[in-house]
Order: structure tokens, then C-alpha cells, then sequence
């Protein structure tokens, strides 16, 4: 627990996860994966694969551990340094488990019943398994048994970064300050990122861009892309998914001539899609070139997270006989 200092300055902890539960996409790569990349530069970086909380939706043994290494191997690819972060799969450290019972003893069943998340995807035909119900305490574990300090998040995380909080106060109010009560990130610019429908980019949605895959295949989403019935003599929405999509790839000065061009007449939505494909093809040329390396040395890609479990369960254990003796079950001392 003690704090990170790289030349005399301490640095923060920021931490978050994702779910392996099918191929990452555009939405997952702006909203979170990116901004994880950009703080191991100058934070300390905590972040891992949440297989455990895809237990809730994937039954599949095997598609879960290929869903699992390849989200591992696309972080990597998308420039995610082990040596500059700790970067661990949620299963490798197993204490989260024990941590979530802990949690759980402090907290009431009125938290989780105010839980949106949990209602949505109830709305949506998802079992409603213990595991979904329970799922922001296992989240709530995820982040303080590590000591998040800063938690990037989604909009739609919101709720759950403040039941996090709540249940972290909750726990120190009790037995004695043992947590960190974290502070969320959620970036404005992209907290929402629009799919081929329009809606938030979700796999729920089946509406997404993956990042990697065949170039035929992601061609063919790019085309899919909705929009309007503005004639090429009629200008074009700037609030379009298109229009959304393609501001990501740009600086502010390029986004402005881009609404420029929107709002004059002469534009075909078809040749904007290719537009829109191209750049986001070159974009992640160099990524795609490391993803075929890393894809046959996968050896090298569980060294590597056997070494960030590793570091994350030194945290971990700290964390864990804190609380452990705060509540009386380390009863030998």
C-alpha cells in the first residue's frame, strides 16, 4: 500500500477493467483502452481482463478462454507496456473472490436492488443469475482490493463507481479506514461512442467495429453505417454516427473542417464511409502488425501476465489481511 514516487513525485493509481466477452471495438478503444495507455506514462497503472464478471453472460468454457488471451494480446498490441504498468487477467488473482464476501457483509440489499445496470440487461432476456445481481460488489472488489485511486469509466458506469464508493465509505465507517474511496474519470469527449445504428457501440447491440479482423469484414461495417436521406445537394447532420465515428481519428482543427464540409452541400455519404474506412485502416496499421507477432508468440503474452498477476497479488495481500483484521477473522494475532 505504500505509495508510488518516480522522480519525488507520487503518483496516482488508476485502475479499470474489461470484459472479455467478444471482440473489442472501437467503443472499447476510445472510451477506455486508449486512455489506459495514454496514464502508464505518467500514473500507476493498474488494469486487467474481468473474466470473472464475464461469467455472468458467457457459458461457453472455450469461448471464454479465447475471448480472454485475445483482449490481452489486442491491449498489448494496442501498446499497453508490461513494464510500465500491471496488467493481469481477474482469475490469476483469486483474493478478489474472498474480498467480495468481505464487501458484501457491509453493504444492504437496497443498493444492489437501485442498480439500472442490473434492470437493463434483465430487460434485454439476461438470466438473472446471483452473479448478475451481485456484480457491482465484485466490481467494487476489483477496485479497491488493488488501491484505484482514479477509475476510468463509461457513462454508463457511473452508478457503479458511486456504489463503489459508497460501499468503500461504508467498510471504513465500520471497522476502520482499510480503503481507498476512488474518484471516477469519465471523459465527456467519448464517453458515449455511437454504433452502426447510432446507439451506443455495444456487442449487446451487435452494432459495433471491431478494431482487428479481416479487411473485407470490417469494410463492410463501415459501409453499414446508418444515416439519413440528405440529398448530395443537401448538407449533412454533424450529430450522424458518421460524423461521430470519424471526429475520434481527428485533431480539433481537422474535426472543424470536417463540420465545415458537413454542412455544405456536395457531400455523398458513400464516399465519406470510405473516407472514414481508410483512416481508421491506416490508424491501426501498426497495431495490426504487433497483433500478428504477439499471435504466434502467445508464450511470451502469459509470461508476461503471469508477471502482472504476480505484482497485482502483492497488492492484493495487503489489502486483504488489512481488512481481514479489521473484522476480526485474523484471530491467531
Amino acid at each position: 500500500m505504500e505509495a508510488l514516487f518516480i522522480f519525488g513525485v507520487i503518483l496516482k493509481r488508476v485502475l479499470s477493467g474489461i470484459q472479455p466477452s467478444g471482440s473489442l471495438h472501437l467503443g472499447n478503444y476510445f472510451g477506455m483502452m486508449s486512455r489506459m495507455i495514454n496514464y502508464q506514462e505518467k500514473n500507476d497503472l493498474f488494469c486487467f481482463i474481468v473474466n470473472y464478471h464475464a461469467l455472468t453472460t458467457i457459458k461457453e468454457k472455450e469461448l471464454l478462454k479465447e475471448n480472454t488471451l485475445q483482449a490481452a494480446i489486442d491491449f498489448f498490441s494496442l501498446g499497453l507496456d508490461p513494464e510500465k504498468s500491471t496488467f493481469w487477467i481477474q482469475s490469476d488473482v483469486p483474493q478478489v473472490c474472498e474480498s467480495t464476501w468481505l464487501l458484501s457483509n457491509v453493504i444492504n440489499v437496497g443498493l444492489l436492488d437501485r442498480a439500472t445496470s442490473y434492470k437493463d440487461k434483465l430487460s434485454k432476456g439476461i438470466s438473472a443469475n446471483v452473479g448478475l445481481y451481485s456484480y457491482p460488489i465484485l466490481m467494487a472488489s476489483d477496485i479497491l482490493l488493488f488501491g484505484g485511486e482514479i477509475v476510468p469509466v463509461g457513462k454508463d458506469q457511473k452508478q457503479h463507481m458511486e456504489m463503489t464508493r459508497d460501499i468503500a465509505e461504508r467498510f471504513n465507517q465500520t471497522y476502520g479506514k482499510v480503503f481507498i474511496v476512488p474518484e471516477p474519470d469519465i471523459d465527456k469527449k467519448t464517453h458515449l461512442i455511437p454504433g452502426l445504428d447510432g446507439q451506443k457501440m455495444s456487442k449487446s447491440y451487435n452494432n459495433t467495429i471491431p478494431i482487428f479482423g479481416p479487411e473485407k469484414a470490417l469494410r463492410k461495417r463501415f459501409m453499414s453505417i446508418v444515416t439519413d436521406s440528405a440529398d448530395i445537394d443537401e448538407p449533412k447532420s454533424v450529430e450522424s454516427p458518421i460524423f461521430h465515428l470519424y471526429s475520434l481519428f481527428l485533431s480539433e482543427k481537422d474535426q472543424l473542417e470536417l463540420k465545415e464540409r458537413f454542412i455544405k452541400p456536395g457531400l455523398r455519404y458513400g464516399d465519406l464511409k470510405n473516407e472514414l474506412y481508410e483512416c481508421f485502416w491506416e490508424y491501426f496499421k501498426p497495431y495490426r502488425e504487433k497483433r500478428d507477432y504477439l499471435m504466434n508468440h502467445k508464450d511470451y503474452v502469459i509470461k508476461c501476465l503471469e508477471g502482472g498477476a504476480n505484482k497485482a497479488s502483492s497488492v492484493a495481500d495487503e489489502y486483504l489481511s488489512s481488512a481481514r483484521s479489521a473484522m476480526g477473522l485474523n484471530y491467531k494475532g
